[in-house]
């Protein structure tokens, strides 16, 4: 069980799913055509690498290298559906994924802490010192623009169907580390929810910034407060990772179980029952990635 935690993971694409491992990943996308497209590729050494044992730096580092396995899956999907007159590449792809960063980060990242800060300052004007305030305004702000996002955006058809081929993810893997034959009928039966689920994870950093950065302690100004939020993102990573995995690694106990309840509730918004024919391509790209596992290993 501790290698298939380690090894396997996913991700939704448009109308399709990427499964990745340890030495390799795949693409699997369901073309106009009705046909299913799978694309497969060794990953970087880094993911088998030393440093994926040492605590707190793997989950800074493969998350980087993993955002960027996303969005290079993710225009590898929608170029598939766009075809090659419309293919996304070069300078429009970059700006495209940049407005993206910078959109995400103002949203969830300088509108909370402005908040949070202001929070601070009309508090110190009534003559309060209560700087945990202020971090429990912007944590509070976080969490209901994330639950807010997750929840409206679930309803524009095309995202609905991403987040279907997100349930068909987790459902594959589910069934997989039952033990089970991968067929869409027997994967159809498994549970939506994954206890490893990047949802899971964006509401565990969540949680974590409310409480490093009350430890912190006040700032001095705004533009400060704003820098240690940029700064502390890696760091709250690798922390909300080493947690991630640590519960996954112990669904058996009680109070791991209570714990990760928040987690799997939230990814009701993230994902949508797969039918067949969806569960069909994870199940595909699934295979594919373990074969071009097979693969490279036997060329090592």
């Amino acid at each position: 069980m501790e290698d298939r935690i380690i090894s396997y993971g996913g991700q939704a694409v448009i109308e399709g799913v990427m499964m990745r491992g340890q030495k390799a990943l795949a693409v699997a996308m369901r073309a106009p055509d009705g046909n299913i497209v799978t694309h497969t590729e060794p990953l970087a050494k880094i993911y088998s690498s030393k440093i994926t044992k040492i605590p707190f730096l793997r989950g800074v580092i493969l998350l980087w290298d993993a955002l960027g396995l996303g969005m290079k899956a993710l225009t590898l999907s929608a170029n598939t559906q766009t075809g090659e007159d419309e293919k996304l590449e070069g300078l429009a792809l970059y700006l495209t994924l940049g407005l993206s960063l910078l959109f995400g980060i103002g949203i969830f990242f300088l509108i909370p802490t402005s908040i949070g800060g202001g929070v601070e300052y009309l508090l110190a004007q009534n003559g309060i010192s209560s700087y945990w305030l202020g971090n429990l305004a912007e944590g509070i702000v976080q969490l209901i623009l994330l639950i807010t996002y997750m929840w409206a955006i679930g309803f524009m058809p095309d995202i609905r169907r991403v987040f279907q081929y997100h349930g068909a993810e987790h459902k594959t893997i589910n069934a997989y580390e039952a033990g089970a034959e991968l067929t869409p009928e027997n994967v159809a039966k498994f549970p939506i929810e994954h206890p490893r689920c990047g949802t899971a994870f964006l509401l565990t950093l969540v949680l974590f910034s409310i409480l490093i950065f009350t430890l912190l302690g006040p700032m001095p100004n705004i533009l400060l407060r704003i820098a240690s939020r940029i700064i502390f993102i890696p760091i709250l990573a690798g922390i909300a990772i080493e947690y991630i995995r640590w519960t996954a690694n112990n669904l058996n106990n009680p109070f791991v179980k209570l714990l990760i309840k928040p987690n799997l509730a939230l990814q009701h918004l993230t994902t949508r029952d797969p039918d067949l024919s969806m569960l069909e391509v994870a199940i595909e790209s699934f295979q594919a990635m373990r074969k071009a596992e097979a693969e490279v290993k036997t060329q090592q």
